[in-house]
């Protein structure tokens, strides 16, 4: 019973969350949306680049516009994440075309929401794909991994780039050589957490994950480090949390096992029925997981904020909110307090912000090249590095994946006395979290040789 009220509110809570990050309603639900009007002159901005004398062009740019193309999950399992990531990405353009835009155009965004659903990726991908009204010339999110793997061969075949809003260990490896990934992917993720939590809390684990490409990759990092390290598994429980599923099988598990720290890799909504019931019934252990597994809004229920402070661990490929003091890092908090000052604060916009400079960066060395078309801009993108100007570690999609692939993590300790439900990017602060170590790599990862660890 404990364990179905916590789920319940946090339920409750998602769904207050989501509305809150929606920005102007009718915006955030709809199927399409452009960004705003915004003045085209970029004769003093050098944002803009000179164009050369003959631009080849395709599909999505003409003399005054660019399109580009979100495929985000607005309605589904992750539209507490991915609705303010959306928000923040068409702030990002809003404020891109103010800054002269790229190439002297105006970036267009198309968003669609997929709902989370494969089938509807897929039909929203053929309009963006397509020559028509919403025909693009890059993708700028693709939510999901089952969602952008379904689009995978398209993508090549179409001559069209995206980038994922996922971080499966597969989009490194050549057959997709049309998602572009970023940062450190959940199976290094969990190496790294694995080797930290061994290291602070002792060595024995309990792993659990959801079935498939998000979970079991995860999961599968996990169990490469344990056996580098020498841990003691004590539950393996690699896809055995159903999404939404009843989650008391698995909690009887961990209380048996009484492991250490258990590594989760589900969503928020599993990780909060998994750690307060495990708690609930004696377990007095630490927890820890892959990025998707932990949101803010946990810290908003009450009994779960108390538990989460002294018990769990987040990891993720990004810095949070507020944190690492680059130049960068004060340009989105600058750009979301104008665009979007009412926006609840959310590290998700650091998201936001890395997702729409991979775009910019993908563009203006198209542009610079003198070949905009969709082909144009893929291998502009695969042979530019994306400079982050230190807001994280610069992205480079040439040459081996093993050279190329990102291995740093970012460590951070819940913190509930820093987290105020109510904040927005307009104050100070963060969303409750407080940095442990940036760009951490373990030696399991360092010394790993890449390959698809759950592979799509």
């Amino acid at each position: 019973m404990k364990q179905l009220k916590i789920l319940l509110v946090v339920l409750l809570a998602f769904a207050m969350i989501a509305a809150a990050c929606g920005g102007d309603g009718d915006d955030a639900s709809s199927d399409s949306s452009s960004s705003s009007d915004a003045s085209s002159d970029s004769s003093s901005d050098d944002m803009a680049g000179d164009e050369p004398a003959e631009m080849l062009t395709d599909v999505g740019v003409d003399d005054a516009t660019i399109k580009v193309g979100l495929l985000v999950d607005l309605t589904g399992a992750f539209a507490p994440l991915t609705v303010p990531i959306t928000d923040g990405t068409e702030a990002y353009f809003e404020w891109l075309n103010d800054n002269g835009g790229v190439a002297g155009r105006q970036i267009e965004v198309v968003t669609l929401d997929t709902g989370y659903d494969v089938p509807t990726h897929q039909s929203h991908y053929d309009s963006l794909s397509g020559s028509g009204a919403d025909g693009v010339v890059f993708i700028a999110n693709s939510t999901g991994s089952p969602h952008t793997a379904s689009i995978r061969s398209d993508l090549v075949d179409d001559d069209l780039g995206a980038v994922a809003l996922s971080w499966n260990s597969s989009w490194t490896d050549p057959a997709s050589s049309n998602v572009f990934e970023w940062l450190s992917n959940y199976c290094i993720e969990s190496m790294n957490g694995v080797t930290y939590m061994s290291e602070t809390h002792g060595t024995d684990v309990a792993i659990v994950s959801w079935p498939g490409d998000y979970g079991e990759d995860g999961a599968i990092g996990a169990h490469i480090a344990a056996e580098a390290l020498g841990l003691n598994v004590v539950y393996d429980g690699q896809g055995a949390q159903v999404p939404r599923a009843d989650a008391t099988p698995v909690i009887a598990e961990i209380v048996a096992a009484d492991p250490d720290f258990v590594w989760l890799t589900t969503n928020p909504t599993d990780a909060a029925a998994i750690i307060g019931g495990a708690v609930a019934a004696g377990y007095t252990g630490q927890f820890a997981g892959n990025g998707p597994t932990y949101n803010p809004a946990l810290l908003a229920v009450d009994g779960l904020n108390a538990i989460l402070d002294s018990s769990y661990t987040h990891f993720q490929p990004y810095p949070a909110w507020g944190e690492g003091g680059s130049d960068e890092m004060a340009t989105l908090i600058e750009m979301m307090r104008e665009y979007r000052p009412e926006a609840p604060l959310l590290s998700a916009y650091v998201t936001s912000w890395i997702m729409g400079e991979i775009t910019r960066q993908a563009l203006e060395a198209a542009a610079a090249n003198g070949d905009m078309t969709r082909a144009g801009v893929v291998e502009a993108l695969t042979n530019t590095p994306v400079d982050l100007g230190g807001l994280a570690p610069t992205i480079d999609y040439s040459g081996d994946p093993n050279s190329a692939i990102t291995r740093e993590t970012f460590i951070f300790d819940v913190t509930l006395d820093t987290y105020n439900a109510g904040a927005t990017v307009s104050d100070e602060g963060n969303d409750g979290v407080t940095l442990i170590e940036g760009n951490y790599v373990s030696p399991t990862a360092e010394e790993w040789d890449y390959e698809p660890c759950f592979p799509i």
